[in-house]
């Protein structure tokens, strides 16, 4: 069962917040448990509840179709003891050391940077491993912690992709802006592709900082009026992404491409812009239609199937990131032949293994390999998301100017 923050807090008892036990207060012998927190509620809940649902639909696979984890002979049952941290950084370290304190030695990340680095803070100074989906910033693998491991490459490299498409274009984007939510994940995303942008000759004619909370960007949309670029790169949450291409609609101001870290790929944005979510460009890190083996549920295919047969929540690339989490624990508990979370750490740093989600390498710091796990660039399209770069897993063309807001 899900307990809520109130009531979890009120007790005190990192049991009582356990999801998937048919039996809160046993102890299983035979039993794995997997601490952390998500965002359940609170402004990251959106993307929140997709990492859940994703660790949830694993768990309920390795337990209901391997028969759980086999260590030295015997099977081990998973189960998940999740927490829901409202968004919330002081919140969820509450959580996490109360978890720490009642023994939990396995944990998964939360969504967002700023509540992943000081989580991870934690497990780290108890030896603990975490494997997480939701938090990119630099300056989670820029700490030398060991024992926690991201799906995603760190925030400076995540734009790689999107320029090698700029570059690609035969010079038709000449010019970009910039607009960065001033975060430690967005903030690495825009520092760290001006490097790529200047080495590709792209001019940037600006680059604006957006503060964590706000309401109104029209002083940034005035001056891109003035200058407008060819592409405009937003390295944003949601909440802004979709403030920021509201208010370029409101006042008709148009630009050939837009690029959004982060909302289109989630159903609930694009449903709230409608016709002007269509061309809409995006990181996405995992399609349904990618064709990789598994050693767990067989390729990508058979992940996706089963997925939509056991939920009704729409697949996303947090989805499947946080499903990884769990068989990446899961292999790595096999390779070590041990629940010792020293081995089983080692286990997670020396994995190289083809996924339903793609090849999983982490890097010497523990993010994912930018080569091997970074994103492809998606576009929204009449006929849903299509991926437009790089050619080699395209499934549809750019459309390169999107039409005009006035026209749609």
């Amino acid at each position: 069962m899900l307990i809520s923050r109130r009531d979890a807090l009120k007790t005190g008892s990192a049991a009582a917040a356990l999801l998937g036990s048919d039996d809160v207060l046993a102890s299983a012998q035979n039993t794995i448990r997997l601490g952390g927190s998500v965002p359940m509620s609170g402004k990251e809940s959106d993307t929140g509840l997709n990492v859940l649902e994703g660790y949830k639909v694993a768990v309920k696979y390795v337990n209901e179709h391997l028969g759980g984890v086999k260590v030295a002979g015997v099977a081990y049952k998973l189960e998940l003891q999740l927490f829901d941290d409202a968004s919330d950084p002081q919140r969820a370290v509450t959580l996490i050391q109360k978890q720490l304190d009642s023994g939990t030695d396995f944990f998964l990340g939360s969504f967002s940077s700023a509540i992943v680095l000081p989580t991870a803070a934690l497990t780290e100074r108890a030896r603990r491993p975490m494997v997480q989906a939701g938090g990119g910033a630099d300056q989670i693998f820029t700490r030398h912690f060991r024992y926690m491991f991201g799906i995603y490459p760190r925030a400076s490299r995540q734009l790689v992709t999107l320029v090698e498409m700029f570059k690609s274009m035969h010079g038709q984007v000449r010019t970009c802006a910039i607009v960065a939510t001033n975060d430690p994940f967005s903030k690495g995303q825009a520092d760290g592709s001006v490097e790529y942008l200047r080495a590709a000759g792209i001019q940037i004619l600006n680059t604006y900082r957006l503060p964590p909370t706000l309401t109104d960007v029209s002083g940034v949309v005035s001056d891109l009026r003035l200058r407008t670029p060819d592409a405009l790169i937003c390295t944003t949450h949601q909440e802004d992404s979709a403030l920021v291409t509201q208010q370029l609609v409101a006042t008709g101001t148009d630009v050939k491409l837009l690029f959004l870290a982060l909302g289109p790929e989630i159903p609930a944005f694009r449903a709230n812009l409608g016709k002007y979510a269509e061309g809409l460009t995006f990181n996405q890190y995992w399609k349904p239609t990618y064709r990789f083996g598994d050693p767990f549920f067989g390729s990508t295919a058979n992940y996706y199937n089963y997925y939509t047969t056991v939920t009704d929540r729409k697949e996303t690339y947090h989805t499947a990131g946080a499903s990884l989490c769990i068989t990446c624990y899961v292999k790595a508990i096999q390779d070590a032949g041990t629940l010792a979370p020293d081995k089983v750490r080692d286990a997670l740093a020396a994995l190289n293994y083809e996924s339903f989600y793609g090849q999983v390498k982490f890097t010497a710091d523990g993010d994912g390999d930018a080569v091997l796990m970074g994103a492809v660039i998606s576009q929204v399209q009449p006929s849903g998301l299509e991926v437009v770069f790089p050619p080699k897993v395209a499934t549809a063309q750019l459309v390169y100017p999107i039409p005009n807001w006035a026209t749609r």
